[in-house]
């Protein structure tokens, strides 16, 4: 088995056939650790993959497939899970679901893509049997009981000219949901109000000019997408996509026009570019898009720390929105989200984990800045390792009118580390940096910054670094 290790952490081995990764408070200011644990791939060492996460009640579900043993040479998937968690770091088993205890009535390795709802107050588990069909389950709370209230297939193999299966759930702006499913050609249907029965025929999303893993070329008509769709609204835009692939349109039924891929080469930090699928990169990245705290994310496959395709894992990405409703290229790393590496250099406004009101805007060089920063406005920053022997702190921010930055421990409400006041100066460029005194922390800090100012729009914030 290839290992590829960029962090030496013995907690995190040990901590791999438990439910959360680090064992952390993620409420508390400090932590007993002072270096930075990988965290990606989220759950390590499980084989959780086709990740699709949904925040419901202030809480992250991810519905998951389950790649059984490191040691496959094929897909073998003997069951459906659901994880929890309430930080993006820390995750727990919610829940198993085996294919006795649905309309397949025995032992099966076909258990393959699945996804969660919530509506009228009850949940709803759809899962893909291998790539021929889909079923649902029902429960009044997602550790279960689940039953299947259908006792067949939601999706039957003879609906639509494609296989039905790795169905994605949108509900839209009017509450009306929809489920999306296929491959190379994707197929769209409405739910009945019961989310367990069609309210209309499925409808072929037609997709202009699509690309794939086998298709970069646009020339292979045959396979010109993948299979794994899942679909998100944004801005007035809804997007299509499959893997790291995506197409936007501006009504849910399409037609859709194909954009890009969100994984390119610069993408990866060292050592997460390989090993990789045997089409490249861009290949297997079977994933979703979600929002949570006023900032975006993809979660999607990765098998760059396992070396076998057959033994997946999930990695979760920053998102980030351009001017024109096209996304940014995501970068693949180790260190993830919802915690911050202090010693690697400038930590981007943009990567709160989260966040008032403002928004994130495209810079002219191509990266991203927090804007529309108004009195009371505030961003948080959790698990910032590093920071032991740092005493300073520096500021990298656009259009200054005058604002001070207040940092909290953990929200606006908690105790002030420190308070700096930033003055613009006569004569100094549209960009400009601030260094200022900052007391040292020990174990992995949890900081919010507090803006204030007589002013709207008081800065651009770009980024800030320790030293």
């Amino acid at each position: 088995m290839k290992r590829i290790i960029l962090f030496v952490c013995i907690f995190s081995i040990c901590m791999a056939c438990s439910s959360p990764k680090t064992g952390k408070n993620p409420s508390t200011a400090h932590t007993a650790h002072d270096s930075l644990i990988p965290n990606n791939p989220i759950i390590p060492d499980r084989g959780v993959n086709d990740p699709h996460i949904r925040m419901i009640e202030g809480k992250a579900y991810l519905a998951a497939s389950h790649d059984k043993s490191i040691e496959n040479d094929r897909f073998i998937m003997d069951d459906w899970w659901i994880w929890s968690s309430d930080n993006l770091v820390d995750w727990k088993l919610e829940s198993v679901l085996k294919p006795e205890d649905t309309y397949i009535g025995k032992p099966y390795t076909g258990c393959w893509a699945a996804d969660l709802a919530k509506r009228n107050g009850k949940y709803y588990w759809y899962f893909s049997e291998r790539n021929e069909q889909a079923g649902v389950m029902v429960a009044d709370r997602i550790p279960g009981p689940w039953t299947d209230p259908l006792g067949k297939p939601l999706l039957t193999s003879d609906l639509t000219p494609t296989h039905e299966y790795d169905m994605g759930i949108i509900e839209d702006e009017k509450g009306d949901f929809y489920i999306v499913f296929g491959v190379w050609d994707y197929y769209i249907a409405k739910l009945n109000e019961d989310m367990i029965s069609l309210a209309e025929e499925p409808r072929k999303i037609e997709i202009n000019n699509p690309r794939g893993p086998y298709n970069l070329d646009g020339l292979n008509k045959e396979h010109p997408t993948d299979d794994k769709p899942f679909l998100h609204f944004y801005n007035g835009n809804y997007y299509l996509s499959w893997g790291c692939f995506y197409a936007m349109a501006n009504n849910i039924y399409g037609p859709y026009d194909y954009k890009a891929s969100i994984i390119e080469k610069e993408s990866f930090a060292r050592g997460y570019d390989a090993p990789t699928w045997p089409h490249g990169f861009k290949q297997g990245r079977h994933g979703s898009f979600f929002q949570w705290h006023n900032q975006w994310y993809f979660a999607y496959c990765d098998i760059s720390q396992t070396g076998n395709r057959y033994f997946r894992d999930t990695f979760i990405s920053y998102v980030h929105y351009r001017k024109n409703g096209e996304i940014a290229s995501i970068r693949v790393d180790g260190t993830g989200v919802g915690q911050y590496d202090a010693d690697n250099g400038c930590i981007e406004a943009e990567d709160y984990f989260k966040a008032s009101q403002i928004n994130k805007v495209e810079n002219k060089d191509g990266g991203f800045q927090v804007a529309d920063i108004d009195n009371g406005d505030f961003l948080t920053f959790p698990n910032i390792y590093g920071l032991v022997q740092k005493t300073e702190i520096e500021f990298r921010v656009t259009d200054l009118q005058g604002a001070r930055i207040e940092i909290h421990y953990d929200s606006p409400e908690g105790e002030i580390l420190a308070s700096y006041k930033l003055k613009r100066h006569k004569g100094k460029s549209n960009s400009d940096v601030y260094t200022f005194d900052f007391p040292p922390q020990e174990g992995a800090a949890s900081l919010c910054f507090v803006f204030s100012g007589k002013k709207n729009k008081l800065l651009g914030f770009d980024s800030f670094s320790f030293h």
